[in-house]
């Protein structure tokens, strides 16, 4: 299924709203973030093995499980919209509002579109939210251990 292309939005010509903001803005890791390293010890912990951002996939999944065609995504809950009504109307009240909910709507559609692209090809995509892995990484352990055992089944 494909969905509308929208165009990426810029940040030229905006000002941060300080500079410690900006700062903790590019600090924020893409790979390797604690919720990702909390869940991938819990599943190494339980004998699973994987490969990480693995390149040759839409939107570069966090875990990969090859064999079983299951793909993890660990998502951020700013950068990917989670809550997205209240976060936009927080977003419309701070600094650059028209950027940051451009972004993060451009942000949730990507998702989609990589979505629809891996189960295209026969994956099977997971996509856990940072603040669940954090509050219990044995959960989300759990649920993707119970989606290897779903597709082993089925193959």
């Amino acid at each position: 299924m494909a969905r509308s292309s929208t165009k990426v939005p810029r940040f030229d010509r905006l000002r941060p709203a300080s500079p410690t903001a900006s700062k903790a803005k590019r600090g924020n890791p893409a790979k390797g973030t604690l919720a990702e390293m909390l869940l991938r010890r819990q599943l190494w912990a339980r004998g699973l093995r994987y490969r990480l951002h693995s390149r040759d996939l839409p939107g570069k999944p966090d875990l990969v499980f090859r064999r079983q065609r299951l793909l993890v995504f660990v998502d951020g809950d700013f950068w990917h919209g989670r809550d997205w009504p209240s976060r936009m109307e927080k977003l419309k009240r701070g600094t650059n509002p028209d950027y940051w909910i451009a972004k993060i709507a451009y942000n949730m559609e990507r998702d989609l579109v990589h979505n629809d692209q891996l189960r295209e090809s026969g994956w099977a995509v997971v996509r856990l939210w940072e603040t669940d892995v954090l509050r219990a990484p044995h959960e989300a352990a759990e649920q993707i251990e119970g989606r290897l055992s779903d597709r082993r089944r089925a193959r």
